[in-house]
This record gives structure tokens, sequence and C-alpha cells, in this order.
């Protein structure tokens, strides 16, 4: 994010937290979201807010320790108020590709528990349909003895290729938080997303996929001047 954008997308990020005090926030993971916690803990340090925060990742967990927020669970905060969230894209219809930075399942446990959930994402994860912007593919978590038979089945029946997602910066593959390996599925064309979502966690071995459909209810897009962007999902 540029500064202009951080600046604007700070108060954006918190929106939904109207009286604030009292609530259990999910928070996602990625850049962005360093900065919904920077303006998350400045708001409990100005207004004294008793907020408690459930992580998506390890990421995350961490962000909320730096900031001296309080660090909660599912397991003793099993429905939140509002969960925020990057996303690696949104399109017209608020359906989302994440799962980026590997955390994708976690996040969308999260999101799935939230009764509000809210993306936040600078204007280059903005497009009109998935793949316009997101080069990279639909993330797909599986188990490891699986992640061959899984990649041979999305890519004969969805067309394109799912590739093993492999480390940077040591030998071998991605492993996420739950100790399983990442497909990175290049679609060719536009989809059912919905319908494909579901298709494809029916494959024995598929853990999540990064595919968020009908979850966000909205999201905030800092733009290049320093605006932000709101979009809800179309009235159908």
């Amino acid at each position: 994010c540029c500064p202009r954008t951080v600046i604007e997308l700070q108060p954006a990020a918190v929106v939904y937290m109207k009286a604030a005090n009292n609530q259990v926030v999910g928070v996602g993971s990625g850049s962005t979201i360093v900065y919904a916690v920077d303006r998350l803990a400045e708001r409990v340090r100005q207004e004294k807010l008793n907020i408690v925060c459930v992580p998506t990742s390890f990421q995350a967990r961490q962000l909320i320790l730096q900031h001296g927020l309080t660090l909660s669970d599912l397991d003793r905060h099993p429905e939140l108020d509002v969960a925020i969230d990057g996303a690696d894209e949104v399109d017209a219809d608020l359906t989302l590709i994440k799962g980026g930075g590997g955390c994708l399942t976690q996040e969308k446990i999260v999101a799935g528990c939230a009764k509000h959930f809210v993306v936040i994402a600078d204007f280059r994860k903005d497009s009109t349909s998935l793949g316009q912007q997101w080069k990279k593919g639909v993330p797909i978590e599986v188990i490891p003895m699986a992640y061959v038979p899984v990649s041979r089945a999305v890519a004969r029946r969805f067309g394109g290729e799912a590739n093993l997602r492999m480390a940077v910066s040591k030998a071998g593959p991605v492993v996420t938080d739950n100790c399983n390996f990442i497909l990175d599925w290049k679609f060719e064309r536009a989809q059912n997303w919905k319908e494909v979502n579901t298709a494809i966690k029916m494959i024995p071995g598929v853990v999540e996929t990064g595919l968020f459909v009908n979850m966000a209810e909205r999201a905030y897009f800092g733009m290049e001047d320093g605006s932000v962007q709101v979009r809800d999902p179309p009235v159908n």
C-alpha cells in the first residue's frame, strides 16, 4: 500500500466497530491487516475499549500480542462480532481469492464464525472478475499425500493446471500452519465459483479452497489518490 492509502484504510478497517466495546474481533493475515491492527490498538488505548482478538494465523497471533491486545481463540469465543481480513482479489460480486500467504483455511474458519466479515485491500486487488488482477491462481490446501491426485483431478475437471507451491527460502514445498501443502490452481476461464468451490472441496484430500463465496458483506479499497471506495454485494 502507498502511504496515503494506508492512512485512509486504517479508519475504514474498523468501521463496523461502532460502539466497539466488549466485542470479539477476528484478525486476518497479510500486509494490509498490519495497519488495521495498528488502528485497532490505537482505539483500544485511547478509548479504553475491551476488545478480544481471535487470529487467523501465526502472523496474526504475533500482531495481536505485539500490540498488547487481548488474545483469544475459537474454543473460548466461537462466535465473533466482526472479522477483518485482506484479499488477493475481489470481484464485482465480492467473491474473493485468498490464500496467497498460505492461511486460507484458518481465515475461512474465522470469517465463517463472524456475524460480519469485512475486507480491506488496496486498489490493486479490485477486479471485475477473478483472474483479472491476481495471476497466481486459486490456492487449495491439501493433505500432503494427496497433492498429486488432487492436482490431476482439478485440472481434469476444470481445466488449467494446479501446481504445488514451493517455498522461497527453504528447500521443498510451502507448509501451512496446519502442516499441509498448497496447490495453486491457475484456471483458464471464468467459472461458477460457488459450484467450483463446492466441487473441489469434495475431492478426497482437499482441506479447503481460497475461494470465499458469499462471505464478505463489504469491501473497502484504498485508492491511489488516498480515497477509499466501498463495495457492497450486488442486490439480486
